[in-house]
Order: C-alpha cells, then sequence, then structure tokens
C-alpha cells in the first residue's frame, strides 16, 4: 500500500530540487523517493537488536592478519616510501 506525503517546500528550494531532478533523468517524485531513501539508510540504527545481530554475524568470520607490530611496521614502511 502506498500513501501521500505533502510537503510545502519554498519556491527557490522547489525550483533546486526539480533543476536535480531534470539533471538525473527523473521526475521529482522519484529524485524526492532516491533521496528520503538514502537518508534513511544513512540513519544509524538505535535497535540493540539489530546491532547484536551484525556483531554476532561479523565474529562468525575468520580473517588472516599479521602480528600488530608487523602490520604497523608496513604501514610506517609505506610511508617513508
Amino acid at each position: 500500500m502506498s500513501k501521500r506525503l505533502q510537503v510545502l517546500l519554498p519556491d527557490e528550494e522547489m525550483t533546486d530540487i526539480q533543476r536535480l531532478a531534470r539533471q538525473e533523468g527523473l521526475t521529482v517524485g522519484e529524485w524526492v523517493r532516491r533521496v528520503l531513501r538514502e537518508a534513511r539508510e544513512l540513519k544509524p540504527s538505535n535497535d540493540p537488536e539489530a546491532k547484536l545481530k551484525a556483531v554476532r554475524r561479523a565474529v562468525e568470520f575468520s580473517f588472516p592478519a599479521a602480528d600488530m607490530e608487523q602490520m604497523l611496521s608496513e604501514i610506517e614502511r609505506g610511508y617513508i616510501e
């Protein structure tokens, strides 16, 4: 089910949004939906269960890693060379 959202904008802001949508070959509605989706995805989750799930999933992996002193030495050598 879809819902309608009405947002009132000053003329200058609407003109800017129309220009941006036109540059991307989108309708204003599609451009706004995309921007809202992106903003929602960038917003950090405050759900502790989701964060715990991500941490539990991450610890399932085992990736090779060098000794800490070796890694720091290689990083420093990269700055010098």
